[in-house]
Parts: C-alpha cells; structure tokens; sequence
C-alpha cells in the first residue's frame, strides 16, 4: 500500500509540473541551459552545450507521465515492493538514457543516449532468462546496433569537417554532406524499425509488458523520428530524401497493416500496430509536415501506452496467455479494460474527436491540398483502413466473440491498474487536442469539397464493415499469402535465418582460434608461461641460495679453524 501510494503520488507531481509547464516552455524556442568545458588548451576548447529545445518539453514530460503510470502499473504486473529489487529497478534503465539524448546538440553526445538505450532494452529484453528472450534480444540489440554504427560513422564525418554540432550541418557546403544524409537516415530507420530493419519491433515483445509499453510508445521507436525531426533542416536539403522516405515509409505502413491483419499474438498486433504509426510519422517527414509529424508522436504514445496496459491486465488475467482465440465476452466482466481497449483502439484509427484524429485528418488535407501523386494519396487511404480494419477485428476478438476459456476462470480488475489506466484514457481523449490549442506553430487550415473533406471518415466506415464481415464470414487465406503476411513480407526470416549458414565457420573459428591458438598465444598463455618462469626462477633461486649458505658455512668453519690452529 506504502508503494502505491508513493507512486501515485509521484505520478500528480510529475502530471501536474508536466501541464503546467508545457503551455509556457512550448513558446519559447530554445531554453540555453549551460556550456560545460571538458577541454582547454592555448589551441582547442571543448565544450558542450546543454539546450532544452521547444520541442524537447512534450517529449520529456510524455516520457515521464507514462513511465510513473507504468511505475504503478508494474506493482501489480511484477510483484513489485517497496523498495523495488534490482531486477525491477533495470526496467526503468532507459528512462535516463531516453530522457539524455534530448539535452545537447552536439552528434557525439546524441550516441551517448542512443547507446544507453541499446544497453538498457537489451537488459530488459531478457528479463525472463529463456532461450526466446535471449533470441529476441540479440535481434533487437544487433539491429539497433547497425544505426548506432552508422550514426558513430556520421560524427567520424563531422570531425573530419571540424565540427561536431548537428546545428553546424546548416551552415557548411551541402554538397559534400549526402553521405552523412544516407548515415543519418539509416539511423533513424534502424531505430524506427522501417523496412528493412522490421523485424526486431515484434521480436521485443519478449520483454514484460510494462517494459513493452516503454518500448513501443515513447522511448526506443520514436528515437528515429526525432533524430530525423531534429535534422530535418539539414536533410531536407537533398535531391531524394523525401522520395526514399516517402517510399520506404508507404511500404512500412502497409507491410505492418497487413501482418496485423492475420496476427492472432495480441502483443505483435499492437507492435505491428505501432509499425504502421511510425511509418505514418515517417511519411509525414517526408511531405515536409514537420509540425503534424511531432504531433501524432506525441499523441500516438498516449493511446499506444494505454493498449498496452490493458493488454498486461488481460494477461495478467489469462495466466500469461497471449492468443486472441482464447479470450473473448470481455466487455461484461471487465468493463474498465474493455472500454479502455476500445477507446485506444478508436484512436489508433483516428475516429473523430479522439487523439489522433486532429493530426490524421489534417495529414489527409495537406496532402491532398499539395497534390501529391495520386498512388500515394490512395495508399495512405488504403493503409488507413487496413488500421480501421485490424483495431476493430482487435475489439471484436477481445470484447464480443465467444470466450474459449475455462467458465471458472475469475476476472477481475486490480486498482493499481485502474488507476493509470483512467488516467491515459483521459490523456487520450483530450491530449491532441489540447496540443492544438497550446502548440506554438499550428498547423495550416485548408478549405476543400466537402466530399473530398469526408473522405476519411468514409474510410472508417469501410474499415468498420470490411472488419464486421470478416468477423462473421470469417473467410480463409491461402497459406502462401497468410504466411508472407505473418512473417512481415518475410523479414523475419532475411534477418534471423539468413546468419544460419555462418554459423558453423563461426563454431569453426570459435575451437580453432579463440579457445587454442588464441588461447595460447593470448592471456591464458602468457598467464601460464608467467607462472612457469616464476616457479623456475624460484626453483633456481632456491638452488643458489642453498650453495650460497653452504659456501658461507664452509667459509666460517675454515675461518674458525685456522683462527684455533693460530694460523
């Protein structure tokens, strides 16, 4: 009681502090904090600057709202106490590392942040010490490993221009940059897991679901998007940018539906789910709508958060039990959860007067206002249903089907999820909107046919009864299309089986070299060699001595004997 009575406590505060400050911080553009020197000689200084950008506050009172509700959901998820233990307290590793990589400017220090969330999600990715966690976490940690590469071989360029600020980038020739825009933008794909870097955003669904819902709503996803938000300026600037990320996201978004669509794993649904909105992020980058970008990250991590936690209390009730198939008739039982699931997943397919319905419908406008090609009008269009169909096929499974588990089952709802839970499914039915209002930099209003302004919420309703009839039809795919879509347009096997063929020259490399050759040759060798030239220099130390004392005896004895013989 003690615990949860902190925590919630924690949570007002840091709500509290985060709303009443946002509406003045957010109309500031930069907050100079302070310059720390590291370095200074008579021919260099060093020093790094501490900003706190007017895009930096939502994030970061986001990252710390969510994290106290899941701090007192965890109480009840993992048998937390107070205090908590070690293996607690890790799952809470990457809310520093999260929370650095906002403070500086300078590329060098970014990698410091992006490093502590590589350490920390793969910490927490095999909390439960199995073979599947080990296997997932070393698929996400190798993937999020190749943008932390590539962004370590962009600071390499920046020295060798004699700079390490991002904001440096604006002013020099652009011309000799487009190797550090092909390096930052792989980066930001890695961490945003898009195509073809996909498959490690399921794979983390190892992880508990509290660490999950930190994942895939506001930390480890949505460092790519800000990466690119953050250098937007300087990437922009470059023949084909938008069109590889305009391509590359449109392709995401609709893989990631599709997976969705089959998936009967409620945790890879919502990861899937999360795909499809980072892939809207993205492609909302990409058509040069930086403001509506930012928005939808911040409202996408309010709604994403709730999912989440409504998923952990139906796990918590099905004895860790993950399939679809095996829950159903939730809506009389649990009607908090219930309707909490169908509030985020409203949301998730942008229906009217919820979060997400602002930044989508105004995504919509622009993008037909500005003319964009017409192929990517009808596959944003398409990809919006494909979100309307699998949220509500989602619901249906969840509130309304026919239950497949034992009758005698007892479900019930804890207060220490209750209590986050009401208070996300707040946040979610207010917070977008509240952003409009107080954003510095609201987006543009256009003004267009009504037809075309009611083309989104025909949308919805072509998802809504495309999910009806398949839940009452419920049709069967043939299995070459089922399996392509299950495995992500088949990602998951190009990045997990194709290291399969290496492994015996590695086991190979392995025997031969690190555990004889290297062995010998390296520490263990010199360690041994140290240990027999010791021993021999004792054994030879010892030897001498022994003729030394004897020499010196023999020497005494002649001395007294010729000084008694009066020689």
């Amino acid at each position: 009681m003690l615990f949860h009575k902190y925590f919630l406590f924690l949570y007002l505060v840091l709500y509290m502090l985060t709303k009443q400050s946002i509406s003045f911080l957010l109309k500031i553009y930069s907050l100079y904090l302070k310059y720390f020197e590291l370095i200074y000689t008579v021919h260099a200084c060093m020093m790094i600057p501490l900003f706190l950008y007017s895009i930096d506050i939502l994030p970061l009172g986001k990252k710390m709202t969510i994290g106290s509700s899941l701090i007192v959901f965890c109480y009840n998820y993992l048998g937390a106490g107070f205090p908590p233990s070690n293996s607690q307290m890790r799952n809470y590793l990457w809310i520093p590392s999260s929370c650095s990589r906002f403070s500086t400017p300078v590329e060098a220090f970014l990698l410091i942040g992006w490093d502590g969330l590589w350490i920390s999600s793969h910490i927490v990715l095999i909390y439960y010490l199995n073979s599947k966690s080990l296997g997932d976490g070393m698929i996400t940690a190798i993937t999020n490993r190749i943008g932390d590469v590539l962004l370590l071989i962009s600071i390499v360029l920046c020295v060798g221009q004699c700079h390490w600020y991002s904001v440096d980038m604006w002013f020099i020739n652009l011309y000799e940059n487009k190797t550090q825009v092909m390096l930052i933008l792989g980066a930001g794909m890695t961490k945003s897991a898009q195509i073809p870097f996909s498959s490690w955003l399921p794979a983390a669904m190892a992880a508990p679901t509290p660490v999950s819902a930190l994942v895939h709503s506001s930390t480890l996803v949505t460092a790519g998007v800000f990466l690119l938000i953050r250098f937007y300026d300087f990437l922009y600037c470059f023949n084909y940018f938008n069109t590889v990320l305009l391509l590359v996201s449109i392709m995401t978004m609709v893989m990631s539906g599709l997976a969705a669509s089959v998936e009967w794993d409620m945790k890879k649904i919502i990861a899937l789910s999360t795909l499809s909105q980072l892939g809207l992020m993205m492609m909302t980058l990409s058509l040069n709508m930086l403001d509506l970008a930012y928005l939808h990250m911040v409202s996408h991590a309010l709604f994403k958060a709730l999912l989440f936690i409504c998923a952990g209390n139906l796990i918590m009730n099905f004895f860790h039990s993950q399939d679809l198939r095996w829950m159903g008739n939730l809506s009389l039982q649990m009607p908090l959860t219930s309707l909490s699931i169908l509030l985020s997943s409203m949301a998730m397919g942008g229906f009217p007067f919820l979060s997400s319905f602002y930044t989508k419908d105004q995504i919509l406008e622009l993008l037909i206002y500005n003319s964009w090609s017409v192929s990517v009008v009808v596959l944003m269009y398409v990809s919006i249903g494909i979100t309307v169909f699998y949220s509500l096929r989602f619901c249906i499974n969840l509130l309304w089907m026919v239950p497949m588990y034992c009758v005698l089952v007892s479900l019930n709802e804890n207060k220490n999820v209750a209590v986050p839970m009401f208070i996300m499914g707040l946040m979610t039915v207010c917070m977008s909107c509240i952003l409009l209002w107080i954003y510095p930099n609201p987006p543009t209003l256009v003004h267009m046919d009504k037809l075309v302004m009611l083309m989104p919420l025909m949308i919805i309703f072509v998802g809504i009864l495309f999910a009806l009839l398949w839940s009452v039809m419920s049709p069967e795919m043939d299995i070459p299309t089922q399996l392509m879509n299950n495995y992500m347009w088949f990602m998951v096997p190009l990045s997990t089986q194709v290291i399969l063929g290496f492994m015996p020259n590695t086991k190979l490399c392995l025997e031969l070299l690190d555990q004889s050759w290297l062995e010998y040759l390296g520490g263990y060798g010199m360690h041994e060699f140290l240990n027999w030239m010791y021993s021999y220099f004792i054994k030879f130390m010892n030897w001498e001595m022994m003729w030394i004392m004897l020499k010196m005896g023999l020497f005494m004895i002649c001395h007294i004997f010729f000084l008694c013989m009066g020689i």
